[in-house]
Parts: C-alpha cells; structure tokens; sequence
C-alpha cells in the first residue's frame, strides 16, 4: 500500500477547522456540507485529476459533493435511494447495493458516510469496484461504529447498544432519532474495511488514512481494537485493476 503525502493540508489545524464545522450541521447543513465537500475534493485531488472525469457519487442526492467536483473538471451524477434528496440535487434514483450502472462505467466513484446506512456495507462496496474503469479510483469514506460519532445522533450511547442509544435518544428528545440501529444505521469496522480491501484481487489498496485527522495519526490505524475507537472515519482509497 503506497501512501500519498498529504502533511501540508491534514494537519491539526484543518482538524480543528473541521471540527468546528461539524458542530454547525444541524443549523447551517448547507455551510458544514459546502466546507466538508471542499475539503474532501482537496483529498481525493491527490490521488485523482478530475479534469474530464467521470465521477459517481454514491449516496450523493444533496449534490455537495458533486457540485464540487463539477468545479474542478468532473463530470458528476449521483446515485441515491431517497428521491427527495435528489429532487434537491439532481441524479439517478436506486440502491447503492445494487448501482444502477454498467460495469467499468466511470473513471471515479465516491462515497462519503453512507456506507454505515446500508445493511449489506460490503455488497455496496464491490457495486463500487464493479462500475468503475480498470485503473479508475474508489475512494470510499464511512464512519467506524466504535467511533465516538458511530451512533450519529444517539452517540455517545451507541457504545451501550443500538437499541438502547435509540431509547435513550427518544427518552431525551421526544423523538425517535433520525438514524436507527438495525434499520438506518449499521455497524462497521475499520478492521472489516481493511480486510475487504485487501482480500480483493481486483483492486489496490492505495491509501488508508483517518479522515478528519491529522497525518501524523496514521499509524494509529495499525493499531487492532485502538484504531476502532480513535479513527472517527475511515477513508479507503482504492485502484481499480
């Protein structure tokens, strides 16, 4: 696995930027998702020109992500299963398990944070190496459920299950959360993302890197059971062969 230098833009300060970003979702969803979609194609720029492109983003309805890849030279769609949000962004309607592509029909797919949302994760996962060219780019993002954000809005009582961090969330707000365990909300690991990738013979594991932290936390990553609870988010950065 060949890592790309990346120290000039990860470091604690984006961190922090980033961080102080999240805690604005709820009241300014277009601000946070406008700055996080920037700084997400800074990252995957780094591994990909996107000038002339054919981007799919998975899970994408809102349209954030692509419309910033559309400003560097990509030409985007977006798959999503809620054809609300893709009222609102534009794209095509389906299942990320099941993309409703050819095979080896785009130069790049992404996915940010929706591969917790799905009950067969890996399943979406090979949907994304199968459309995708030979030597075309993956680059898959997800939020770890030993995380401290694993139960989204339930969290920090997902560590006590998903079942009771739902309870415990309906019992505080008085209503049921938007993301349910075991209906909207699935639990993944980076240990799982890692060995998916690397039992794959039709793909390489470029990069795997700790999303919203700095560099120098990579090597946290080889860590068992640590790098579950101090990873946040996973990024794998995949070619495929």
């Amino acid at each position: 696995m060949k890592a790309v230098d990346i120290r000039e833009r990860a470091d604690l300060a984006r961190s922090i930027r980033l961080f102080r970003a999240f805690r604005t979702e709820q009241n300014d969803r277009d601000g946070y998702y406008t700055a996080l979609a920037a700084d997400t194609s800074a990252q995957l720029r780094q591994y990909a020109d996107l000038q002339g492109k054919i981007v799919l983003d998975v899970g994408g309805g809102p349209g954030f992500f692509a419309r910033e890849f559309a400003r560097h030279g990509a030409r985007c769609v977006c798959v999503d299963v809620d054809a609300g949000d893709l009222r609102e962004g534009g794209g095509i309607l389906g299942s990320a398990m099941d993309l409703p592509l050819g095979d080896g029909s785009v130069d790049v797919c992404f996915s940010s944070n929706v591969l917790e949302h799905v009950p067969e994760p890996w399943r979406m996962a090979g949907e994304m190496v199968r459309v995708t060219r030979p030597g075309g780019l993956i680059f898959l993002a997800y939020t770890n459920w030993l995380s401290p954000w694993g139960g989204h809005e339930t969290s920090p009582w997902h560590y006590l299950g998903g079942s009771f961090a739902a309870r415990k969330y309906r019992e505080k707000y008085g209503t049921p959360p938007k993301n349910h365990f075991g209906r909207s909300l699935y639990p993944v690991s980076v240990a799982g993302g890692l060995r998916w990738a690397r039992a794959r013979r039709d793909v390489e594991l470029v990069d795997a890197f700790p999303r919203y932290l700095p560099w120098w936390y990579r090597p946290m990553l080889k860590v068992p059971i640590v790098r579950e609870f101090a990873t946040w988010n996973l990024v794998l950065v995949l070619r495929r062969a």
